[in-house]
């Protein structure tokens, strides 16, 4: 069994032959397929003259910040046009898909984050209101399994809900880590627009955990982030993570067969 998160901007992005290839991989050991969408967010919080606010971690990890406003822009684009017409073109090719967001059946449930650490304009570190970002902290794995074991795939958009009820935002590579941990997928797939991590222009084939964990901080932004959820998956039992270019034909397979992409595994 694999998860595998995609882009949310999914049908400009992907091979013609990735749906077919999700189609063959999930017939034959399951799919959990986790999408983003931070660019179409982006696209409509200006459409409705809510213009995104991005900061900066200590450590250097740029993320959105999400105030009430921009989190209902995010549920809705999130949850609403990106999910659907990812079932859809699923629905389309014979997949029998179900999309959710981790709002429903609590399957993501995550914990508000208070106050937000960041490094302001002038390089100062400066603590401010946390907004609606979540920290991940449980997932209904048996919801999950039970769609697996009646032939659906299901189609999930990172959006969590909180002790209180509330509506956060976290972040879709570290909700796949933790859906593949928590499900015991053998396999995490990162699916991107490079062949997978690259240094000094070179692809890294292959690296062991605790390379990964050693050269994260070294690395740019994007790919930052699917190094620490690499990380975390391997963390809680996932065997592999792979990284791996989705604009190539039969993505799915090729990276499970380790061509020509990150493969990051325990030793």
């Amino acid at each position: 069994m694999i998860t595998i998160k995609i882009g949310g901007s999914v049908v400009d992005n992907l091979h013609p032959s990735t749906i077919l290839d999700i189609k063959k991989i999930a017939t034959s050991e399951g799919v959990i397929l986790v999408h983003g969408g931070g660019k179409e967010v982006t696209k409509v919080c200006k459409q409705l003259g809510k213009e995104p606010r991005f900061v900066t971690s200590p450590s250097g990890i740029k993320s959105r910040y999400t105030d009430k406003e921009t989190a209902e822009i995010f549920t809705m684009v999130m949850a609403g046009r990106i999910n659907k017409t990812i079932v859809q073109m699923l629905q389309k090719n014979g997949i029998n898909a179900v999309g959710l967001s981790g709002v429903d059946g609590k399957i993501i449930q995550a914990e508000r984050k208070k106050k937000l650490l960041i490094v302001n304009e002038k390089g100062r570190k400066q603590a401010i209101d946390g907004g609606y970002t979540g920290k991940i902290k449980e997932i209904n794995s048996n919801l999950i399994n039970s769609l697996l074991d009646q032939g659906l795939t299901p189609v999930i958009s990172p959006i969590a809900i909180s002790e209180e009820s509330e509506v956060l935002n976290v972040d879709g590579d570290r909700a796949a880590a933790y859906i593949a941990g928590r499900v015991g997928t053998d396999k995490v797939l990162f699916i991107t627009n490079v062949d997978g991590l690259l240094m000094d222009d070179k692809l890294v084939k292959k690296l062991t955990l605790a390379e990964a964990k050693e050269i994260r901080p070294k690395i740019g932004p994007g790919m930052e982030k699917k190094i620490l959820a690499s990380t975390e998956a391997l963390d809680m039992g996932v065997k592999e993570a792979l990284i791996a270019n989705g604009q190539k034909e039969n993505p799915i397979s090729s990276a499970i067969a380790h061509d020509n992409c990150t493969v990051i595994q325990l030793e």
